[in-house]
C-alpha cells in the first residue's frame, strides 16, 4: 500500500510541471540561484537586472542577498549545475523535498503512533492534499522548510528514546532547518523545549546544549539576517489578533476542517469506555504524542503572526504534515466505530478539497499573463531591447535576456524613458506597483507606442501557490494583457 501511495504522489507531483511558467516569486528563486554559477555568492543582481522585491532591502553590500538563508539557493544552483536552466529544473529539487516529506511523515507516524495504519493513513492524505501539492510544486523554499520540520521532530522522537547518534541528527537536522528557512527554528525549537520540560525533564539540559550549539553556530547569520528581522514585524495587538485569526482561518478551510472534532465526540459517545481504554491506557504517552504536534502547529501560527509581513498561506506550511497526522489518528479512531464511518469521514475531506479541480489542471493547458508576454517578446524582440514593466519583472528576467526595468527594485526607471516595451499590468499590488506606474504614465512619450493585446488573461499572477488565490484553469473572466511598443 505505502509503495502505491508514494508512486501516486509521484505523479500528482510531477505531471505538467512545465505547463506553469514560473511566477513573481519563484523567479526570484530560480533568479538567485543563477548568480551562484558565476559569483560564487547568492546575489540579487547579475550585473544587467535586478532581483529585489523590497526595493533593495533585500541585498547587502554588493547586491549579496540577505533576505532568505540560502540553502535553497545553493541546492538549486547544484541542480542548474547538473541538468541546466529551466522551469522544470528550477522546480525538480522542491519537488524532491516535497516527496521526502511525504516518505518521512510515514516514519514519523510510526514513531509517534504503534499503530501503522496510522502511518499509512497520513501519508495516503498528505499525497493528495493539494495545498501541500502546491506548495511543493514550487520554485521555493516551501517544501524544504516542511521536509527538515518534520526531519526535526523526527530526530526528537529519536532523542527522547535515547536512540544512537539521536542527538547528532537533531543537531544537524535544526541546522539544516535554520538554513531552509531560518524563521522555522524558533518554531521547532519552542515546540521541543516546552513538550520537553512537560514530558521529559530528564533530557532537557543536553536538549538545551543541543539548542545553545544551534543557535552559537548560526550566529553569524543572525547578524546577516537582522534587517528582516526589524522590519519584518507585526507586534500591534490588533493586528497581530487579525493575523492569527486568519491563519486559524486558513487550516480550517484548507488543511484541517474543524468538524472532525465532532467526528472525535461521536467515537467517544458510540465507544464509550472502549475508545478511551485504547487510545488513553497509557495517558502520558497518548498527550505527549498529540500535544508535540499541536504545540508545533501553536506555534508556527504564533511565531509566523509576529514576523510575517502578511498572513500568506504558505508561512503555515510546515503545518500541514503534522495536521494531517491527528487527521489520520481520528479516521483510525473512527474505525473502531465502523469501516464504513471512516470511509465516509474520509470522503468527505476528499470530496470537500480541491483535488478535482487539481486534477482538471495537470492534465489540462493553463494560459496565465507572463507566458503570454514571454512569447510575444521572445518572438518579436531582441536581446538589446529595454522593458518597462509594472508587476511581474521578475519572470521577464528569467525567461529573456533583455533589460527589464520596473516591479519592486527600487532601481533607476530613467532607462524606462526609452524602452521598446511597456507594459503597465491591469492590477495594481502595493505603492511600489503604483509608484512605477506613475512614472511611466508621466514619463513615456506614448505616441511613439503601439498598443498590442495579446490573447491571455492579466491575471494579478501568473499562478501562485496559495489555495484561495491558485488558478486550476485559465481565467477567462479578465481583461486581456497589452504591451506597448514603440514604433520610433
Amino acid at each position: 500500500m505505502l509503495l502505491v501511495i508514494l508512486c501516486g504522489s509521484l505523479l500528482l507531483l510531477f505531471a505538467n510541471i512545465s505547463n506553469q511558467y514560473l511566477w513573481q516569486d519563484e523567479a526570484e528563486t530560480a533568479l538567485v540561484s543563477k548568480t551562484i554559477l558565476t559569483n560564487v555568492l547568492p546575489r540579487g543582481s547579475d550585473g544587467i537586472n535586478f532581483f529585489s522585491q523590497m526595493e533593495g532591502a533585500d541585498c547587502g553590500p554588493y547586491y549579496i542577498w540577505r533576505w532568505h538563508t540560502w540553502l535553497p539557493f545553493y541546492v538549486l544552483a547544484g541542480f542548474y549545475k547538473v541538468f541546466g536552466v529551466s522551469a522544470f529544473v528550477s522546480r525538480l529539487p522542491f519537488i524532491l523535498f516535497g516527496f521526502g516529506t511525504i516518505l518521512l511523515i510515514y516514519f514519523l507516524g510510526k514513531a509517534l503512533w504503534p499503530n501503522t495504519r496510522v502511518s499509512v493513513i497520513a501519508t495516503g492524505l498528505l499525497s493528495i492534499s493539494v495545498p501541500f501539492l502546491l506548495l511543493c510544486r514550487q520554485c521555493r523554499y516551501y517544501s524544504m522548510a516542511m521536509f527538515f520540520s518534520m526531519l526535526s521532530l523526527y530526530a526528537y522522537t529519536a532523542f527522547l528514546e535515547r536512540k544512537k547518534l539521536a542527538a547528532v541528527m537533531l543537531f544537524i537536522a535544526s541546522m539544516l532547518l535554520f538554513h531552509s528557512q531560518h524563521i522555522y527554528i524558533a518554531v521547532f525549537f519552542a515546540t521541543v523545549l516546552l513538550h520537553s520540560i512537560i514530558f521529559h525533564r530528564d533530557r532537557l539540559k543536553i536538549l538545551l546544549a543541543i539548542m545553545a550549539v544551534t543557535t552559537i553556530a548560526n550566529i553569524p547569520w543572525i547578524i546577516w539576517l537582522h534587517p528582516r528581522l526589524h522590519t519584518a514585524g507585526m507586534l500591534k495587538l490588533p493586528v497581530l489578533f487579525r493575523v492569527v485569526v486568519t491563519f486559524i482561518s486558513q487550516i480550517h478551510h484548507y488543511i484541517f476542517p474543524f468538524w472532525l472534532l465532532a467526528v472525535l465526540l461521536i467515537v467517544i459517545l458510540v465507544k464509550g469506555g472502549n475508545i478511551i481504554k485504547r487510545y488513553l491506557a497509557q495517558k502520558p504517552l497518548f498527550w505527549e504524542r498529540v500535544l508535540l504536534l499541536i504545540f508545533f502547529v501553536i506555534f508556527n501560527i504564533v511565531v509566523v503572526s509576529v514576523v510575517a509581513p502578511v498572513p500568506f498561506f504558505r508561512y503555515i506550511a510546515p503545518s500541514i504534515p503534522p495536521l494531517i497526522i491527528l487527521i489520520a489518528t481520528i479516521i483510525d479512531a473512527a474505525m473502531s466505530v465502523h469501516l464504513l464511518f471512516a470511509v465516509v469521514i474520509a470522503a468527505i475531506l476528499i470530496a470537500t478539497g480541491q483535488l478535482k479541480d487539481y486534477l482538471y489542471e495537470i492534465t489540462h493547458d493553463y494560459d496565465g499573463p507572463i507566458e503570454g508576454i514571454v512569447r510575444y517578446l521572445n518572438e518579436h524582440g531582441s536581446s538589446d531591447d529595454i522593458v518597462a514593466i509594472t508587476y511581474g519583472d521578475l519572470p521577464l528576467k528569467f525567461y529573456t535576456k533583455m533589460r527589464i526595468v520596473g516591479g519592486f527594485t527600487g532601481e533607476d526607471l530613467e532607462p524606462a524613458k526609452g524602452a521598446r516595451w511597456v507594459i503597465i499590468r491591469n492590477h495594481i499590488l502595493c505603492g511600489s506597483d503604483k509608484m512605477v506606474r506613475d512614472y511611466l504614465l508621466n514619463n513615456i512619450k506614448w505616441k511613439r507606442y503601439r498598443r498590442i493585446v495579446l490573447d491571455y488573461p492579466d491575471t494579478p499572477w501568473q499562478n501562485r501557490e496559495d489555495p484561495a488565490r491558485h488558478y486550476f484553469r485559465t481565467c477567462t473572466k479578465e481583461n486581456k494583457v497589452v504591451i506597448y511598443e514603440r514604433t520610433y
